[in-house]
């Protein structure tokens, strides 16, 4: 095959095969075909697109240029779960450990962030001695033995989507929905999971910004799960405004202890109850979701969930003294209220300009090197629909440097609009797609 070809067939809106995307893509993680022609097949891609067989096979070409992790004969049954990426999505810290301590065993291959959005391993890090950083045997122990684990990509796991990615990243074909599906379903299915739970995140504070958009990547996504002989369900959630109330590391991380104790905001802990109740369903732990969910009620009430989030921070090396006293946990020099700047109902709060204040005060990273700042964010002292006063707290900005949180401080008033008449918050779940 030449490469060449490859190029111009997708270059003029034809269907590549299946050896044609293998052949590809494995040469290019190889090393055998520069960058240039790889830029040049994504740039077709994204303007031709791609049939879903296609998009199946570059998923499997990219699972092929690595290792693959398996459960088989250690575990019956492992889920999975991912998230699109959003503003104050710190959902996995809880509701990983709920669904294990449910038994149904847990193993996931998390991310950090890069941009407004956030990343679960940055968070966990905020905890002193936590080790993400676990090598295939240990992530398949401690799953086995304590139901959990969460962990970062390896260099040996799906490299050619790295190498892509990058490509991507710097030449205008982040976009492109088979791109997009391809590189997150490829490091699922490489984590061997039996089952996959998608929350695709849909609003100002997500990457894809209306329904349509969300619904056609969630679908997608599910196919190529399935194509595989996954178990899929992907729910669609709102991303319009910041989940929960906290916005950077640390404070994301005691905001999900609080909800591992039976507190915590409500939209958080009802997402947490929501996709658990479809993971319990989808491990044949619960006959539905509805009953799924009120399972996952109880684990958060009782004191279950925060014992397996215990048990799952120590079996990676994580001091449990800041899980028992948050306070441990990194904290910000200046913490200082924003006040609303007029009476009314607060009408819109755009979630990216809150994840990209965040990133302004050191949350969050710009470019992939950026070093994370744990103690830094936003804690929103109000949600669409809330009726304040003029003067009361808006949002609680924790900063290191004071010409940052008055920078933040006027960035987050920018972000927000108001009304006179009352304002209907935006639906937390807008579709489930099975």
């Amino acid at each position: 095959m030449l490469a060449t070809d490859i190029i111009a067939k997708k270059r003029d809106g034809l269907a590549l095969s299946a050896e044609e995307i293998r052949w590809f893509v494995l040469n290019f993680a190889a090393g055998r075909l520069p960058d240039y022609q790889a830029a040049a097949l994504l740039m077709a891609i994204y303007l031709r697109g791609m049939t879903i067989d296609e998009t199946v096979a570059l998923t499997e070409a990219l699972v092929a240029s690595g290792e693959t992790i398996s459960f088989k004969g250690l575990i019956p049954y492992t889920v999975d779960k991912h998230s699109t990426g959003g503003v104050g999505d710190k959902t996995t810290l809880a509701l990983a450990p709920t669904v294990a301590s449910l038994g149904l065993p847990v193993a996931k291959i998390s991310g950090r962030g890069l941009g407004f959005s956030g990343g679960t391993l940055d968070k966990l890090e905020s905890i002193p001695g936590f080790r993400a950083a676990l090598s295939p045997a240990e992530f398949q122990r401690n799953v086995r033995e304590i139901g959990l684990a969460v962990v970062s990509q390896t260099a040996e796991l799906v490299p050619a989507d790295g190498k892509l990615y990058a490509l991507r990243d710097v030449t205008a074909t982040v976009g492109a929905l088979p791109l997009i599906a391809s590189s997150v379903m490829s490091k699922k299915l490489a984590g061997g999971a039996d089952a996959i739970l998608l929350d695709v995140k849909v609003g100002y504070g997500a990457f894809m910004k209306t329904y349509p958009e969300a619904e056609a990547l969630a679908r997608l996504m599910v196919e190529i799960g399935r194509a595989r002989g996954r178990r899929m369900t992907a729910i669609i959630s709102d991303m319009h405004q910041p989940l929960g109330r906290a916005v950077g590391n640390a404070l994301e991380l005691r905001e999900a202890i609080d909800t591992l104790r039976g507190d915590g905001p409500a939209d958080f802990r009802r997402l947490v109850v929501t996709l658990a109740g479809h993971m319990l369903t989808m491990g044949n732990i619960a006959a539905t979701a509805e009953a799924g969910s009120q399972m996952a009620a109880r684990a958060l009430d009782d004191g279950s969930a925060l014992a397996k989030f215990r048990q799952f921070i120590a079996g990676q090396d994580g001091d449990l003294r800041a899980v028992d006293d948050p306070d441990r946990l990194p904290r910000a020099r200046f913490i200082e209220d924003v006040p609303a700047p007029r009476a009314g109902y607060l009408a819109s709060i755009n979630a990216m300009e809150v994840g990209l204040s965040a990133v302004m005060l050191g949350a969050g990273r710009e470019q992939k090197g950026d070093v994370i700042d744990p103690a830094v964010g936003i804690v929103l002292r109000a949600k669409i629909g809330d009726r304040l006063d003029a003067g009361q707290p808006l949002f609680t900005v924790h900063a290191n440097s004071a010409d940052k949180l008055r920078a933040a401080a006027q960035r987050l008033l920018a972000a927000c609009t108001w009304a006179d008449a009352p304002v209907a918050p935006p639906p937390l779940i807008h579709a489930v797609i099975q």
